[in-house]
């Protein structure tokens, strides 16, 4: 069994006090250890997210770019092994059940950014046998790196296909580590946290702020004023495999 995570309260006064003088990068999980908020942790009742497709640049990667360097997504070698946070499709692929055989130029041309929906109702929350994954008050569904026990079956119960599993030692295959994001061992699962560290310290998703054609949305869903409940009052939007009950919290504009 793995042992929990445990910090001694000197080696946390020492990384805090180090952080307090900018020595060293503040971290939301040293915060989190503390047992402290971060004065500027954003808040909401259910965070949540919307893509305008139709603003993002042919062949732009940018934004799974910027996640994967964050958050120390690994680049296997071996395709079959891939580890992925955000990654892109095509119209048929991202939404099946609306899809026909007569796509417009842009939709048969365009692909699609992909990532944890962060579901009212996970599937994945419901098949994991240690707790590892689990939900947040804010909806946002949690991964506990130590907790994970390698089942896959959270896997196998999400229908989107945004977990990863970590077939060997990803931390060789990080082109450049940030220090401030902690690398996972081989056998467990990762996926997108809804940049869960940078919220904690009051900083919107990295994919928010670094997608170039501002095309990514991030706020309240139960907010009428927030970003993305006005872009879902303007526009006709989907969603993945809604057939499926788990209420996606990711929205597009195709």
């Amino acid at each position: 069994m793995k042992k929990p995570f445990s910090i001694s309260r000197r080696t946390l006064l020492k990384a805090t006090g180090a952080a307090a003088l900018g020595l060293i990068p503040v971290s939301p999980l040293l915060v989190r250890a503390a047992g402290k908020t971060h004065p500027k942790a954003l808040q909401a009742k259910s965070w949540a997210m919307v893509i305008n497709a139709k603003l993002c640049p042919p062949g732009c990667r940018i934004c799974s770019e910027a996640c994967h360097k964050a958050h120390n997504v690994p680049v296997m070698p071996d395709p079959r092994q891939d580890v992925k946070w955000i990654w892109q499709e095509s119209y048929n692929a991202s939404f099946p059940y609306e899809s026909h055989p007569y796509p417009d130029d842009a939709n048969a041309k365009r692909t699609y950014p992909l990532l944890c929906n962060h579901c009212e109702n996970p599937s994945c929350v419901r098949v994991c046998p240690t707790q590892a994954t689990f939900q947040r008050a804010d909806g946002v569904v949690m991964m506990d790196y130590h907790r994970c026990i390698g089942c896959r079956f959270c896997m196998a119960a999400c229908p989107y296909g945004a977990r990863s599993f970590n077939f060997k030692d990803p931390r060789p295959h990080i082109r450049q580590i940030n220090p401030t994001y902690p690398t996972r061992t081989t056998g467990v699962v990762e996926k997108c946290n809804f940049c869960d560290e940078r919220l904690g310290i009051g900083q919107l998703p990295i994919c928010v702020e670094a997608c170039p054609a501002k095309a990514i949305l991030f706020g309240d869903l139960s907010d009428p004023a927030s970003p993305v409940r006005q872009a879902l009052a303007a526009n006709v939007t989907l969603q993945r495999k809604t057939k499926l009950g788990t209420r996606p919290k990711v929205f597009y504009i195709v």
